[in-house]
C-alpha cells in the first residue's frame, strides 16, 4: 500500500476579490513524481508557495512527512527543498560559493557544505565549472546550479517551479533525468513542468499528474485531476490549454 508523504486539504488562498486557490486537496506518495498542470493564473506557484510553508493558506493544511505546516513549520522546512521560477543565485560568486552560501543557510557545517556543493555540482555535471562565476554561465547551466541550490541540506521533497524555463531542449532533458534519478535516492518532488516538456517527461513513467485548471478553480473550486495513463495525461494537457 501506498504510503502518503505529502497531504494537502482544502486549500484556499484569496487576493482581495480573487481566489487563487479555492479548496485544492491532493496527496502525494514516497516515491512518486507529481506534477501541477495549468494555464497561466490556474495558480500553480500560490499552491506551491503555501506548500513550501511561504504563503499561510486561508484555510486548509499541509501535511508533510507528518509535520503540519500550520503548528511545525520548522519541522516541514528542514524536509524540504525550494527550486524557485525565479534564478536565485549570486552572479558575482562562483557556482561552488553560490552552493556553500545555501548550505550553511540550510544549517550545514562547513565541511559538510562543501563536500555537498561538490557532490551537486557533479551530480549536475558542472565539477568542472565549480570555481566560474556565475554571471558568466548560460542559461542552460544557471538553472542546474539552482536546481542544485535546492538539494542543499538534503532534502526529501523537493519543489520546483517550471525548473527548465528558457533552456534548451538537452539541457531541460538532463534536468528531468535528474530529478528521475534523486528519486532513486530518496528524493521525491512536485513540479511545474511547462506543458510541452511534461508530456514529453511523463508520457513513459508511472508518475502522477495533476492539473490546476483555470475554470475549476472558478466553476467547481476542485483543481485536481488524478491521471493514470499517457493517453489521458495528453487529454488533459490539452484540456490545460484550451
Amino acid at each position: 500500500m501506498a504510503e502518503a508523504f505529502l497531504v494537502a486539504e482544502n486549500l484556499r488562498k484569496s487576493f482581495n476579490e480573487h481566489k487563487a486557490v479555492n479548496g485544492v486537496s491532493f496527496t502525494i506518495n514516497k516515491g512518486e513524481i507529481f506534477g501541477l498542470i495549468g494555464p497561466n493564473g490556474a495558480g500553480k506557484t500560490t499552491t506551491i508557495r503555501i506548500l513550501s510553508t511561504v504563503l499561510q493558506p486561508d484555510r486548509g493544511d499541509v501535511t508533510i512527512g507528518g509535520y503540519s505546516m500550520r503548528h511545525d513549520a520548522d519541522a516541514v522546512r528542514s524536509l524540504i527543498g525550494v527550486c524557485p521560477h525565479e534564478l536565485a543565485l549570486y552572479a558575482d560568486l562562483s557556482a561552488l560559493d553560490n552552493l556553500v552560501f545555501f548550505g550553511r543557510m540550510s544549517g550545514l557545517s562547513g565541511k559538510e557544505t562543501r563536500a555537498q556543493a561538490m557532490a551537486n555540482l557533479e551530480l549536475m555535471g558542472l565539477v568542472e565549472r565549480a570555481k566560474g562565476k556565475v554571471d558568466k554561465f548560460s542559461g542552460g547551466m544557471k538553472r542546474p546550479i539552482n536546481l542544485a541550490i535546492a538539494l542543499m541540506g538534503h532534502p526529501e521533497l523537493l519543489f520546483l517551479d517550471e525548473p527548465t524555463v528558457g533552456i534548451d531542449p538537452q539541457s531541460r532533458n538532463n534536468i528531468y533525468e535528474t530529478i528521475e534519478g534523486l528519486r532513486d535516492r530518496g528524493v521525491y518532488s512536485i513540479s511545474i513542468p511547462l506543458l510541452p516538456a511534461a508530456a514529453n517527461v511523463h508520457s513513459n513513467t508511472n508518475s502522477d499528474m495533476a492539473a490546476l485548471d483555470r475554470s475549476s478553480y472558478r466553476d467547481s473550486g476542485s483543481a485536481i485531476f488524478r491521471l493514470g495513463t499517457s493517453q489521458s495525461r495528453q487529454g488533459l494537457f490539452r484540456q490545460a490549454q484550451d
